[in-house]
């Protein structure tokens, strides 16, 4: 029984020497993390003063390229700035003097646009060049053509248009008032743009063209000289004398109000038609509207009217003659007296 206690203490104390091993592993592993854990922690921190002196340093570099720069930035800006008001007053300044020698508001403010934009980019990159950003002006202008080259494909029907509108307002073959026929529309202009001209047809409807094609079509302005004829057909009986038809007419004519007495009255025989002599009278008026148009057109007519029912002047109406006499024919009073061939009796 001694001897087995005996074993069995000594397996307690190996059982217990070995615990105690296992412990001091344990803190000593625990340890050399702490230690490894310490040591990043320390080389993260260095790490971190790194980066901050690498940005002081840059802050530094920066604060004294600026303080170094200082001039070249006041002066930059103050070109800009004395640009920018050069501009201004330029632009107000070639309004003034466009006006004496370009007519129409349109292409005036295009030009005064154009320096005035002109002078501001002249100024901004003679500040960049004060700043010794001359690579940029060049990436800049080089941007600047390939991005114009590229919308200048993709709007092309716009740039054609603009371009129309620039022509027009240069040509300038018709103004706002003026009663125009252009593209299949008729009617007054209200307003010329560099993109578009707006019309007022006659039934008091917007019409909006497009340059392009007021440019490529045939432009008819009826008044442009301010001055308009008037073309009247008549048609008189051929028991008339055409002489005294004519003096007639032309007296006639001479009495409408607003008609151009300046201007010669001419009587034209045009045809012989179906029922009438067709002649057309054509006198001038002064172009003020299209409804003044017709008003005095329709005062010809009543004039003349009025002229032939007193002068004794028949204006015929539609006559058809019917002759049965002619070769292969047969008289109408032979045909109404004698008996109907084929015909049958009725008893």
């Amino acid at each position: 029984m001694a001897l087995a206690d005996v074993r069995e203490g000594d397996g307690d104390a190996e059982v217990s020497r070995r615990s105690d091993s296992a412990i001091i592993a344990e803190i000593a592993g625990s340890e050399v993390r702490v230690w490894l854990n310490i040591d990043r922690m320390h080389a993260s921190l260095i790490d971190f003063q790194r980066v901050l002196q690498l940005l002081q340093q840059k802050l530094l570099i920066w604060t004294e390229e600026l303080i170094r720069m200082l001039p070249n930035l006041v002066l930059a800006a103050l070109v800009v700035v004395a640009f920018g008001l050069l501009a201004r007053l330029a632009r107000r300044l070639i309004n003034k003097l466009v006006r004496r020698f370009i007519p129409g508001n349109t292409l005036q403010r295009l030009v005064a646009n154009g320096v005035h934009t002109m002078l501001v980019l002249v100024g901004l990159f003679m500040a960049l060049s004060i700043l010794h950003l001359d690579k940029t002006v060049t990436s800049i202008l080089a941007g600047a053509g390939i991005l114009g080259l590229a919308l200048g494909f993709a709007f092309q029907d716009i740039a054609s248009n603009f371009i129309a509108g620039v022509l027009l307002a240069a040509q300038r073959p018709m103004h706002v008032g003026d009663l125009v026929q252009t593209s299949g529309q008729f009617g007054t202009v209200e307003r010329i743009d560099l993109r578009t001209t707006e019309l007022r047809d006659l039934q008091g409807r917007q019409v909006i063209i497009p340059n392009k094609e007021v440019f490529q079509s045939v432009l008819v302005n009826l008044t442009r000289y301010g001055i308009r004829r008037v073309d009247l057909p008549v048609g008189v009986s051929y028991a008339e004398d055409l002489d005294h038809v004519k003096e007639i007419t032309t007296n006639a004519i001479r009495t409408v109000p607003d008609v151009l007495l300046d201007n010669d009255i001419d009587i034209f025989y045009q045809s012989f038609g179906d029922s009438a002599v067709q002649l057309e009278a054509r006198f001038w008026i002064t172009s003020v509207s299209n409804r003044h148009f017709h008003i005095v057109r329709s005062n010809a007519i009543m004039a003349v009217r009025k002229a032939y029912r007193e002068a004794g002047i028949t204006i015929p109406f539609p006559i058809r003659t019917l002759d049965f006499g002619i070769k292969g024919g047969e008289k109408l009073d032979a045909m109404l007296s004698g008996p109907m061939k084929g015909g049958t009796g009725v008893d």
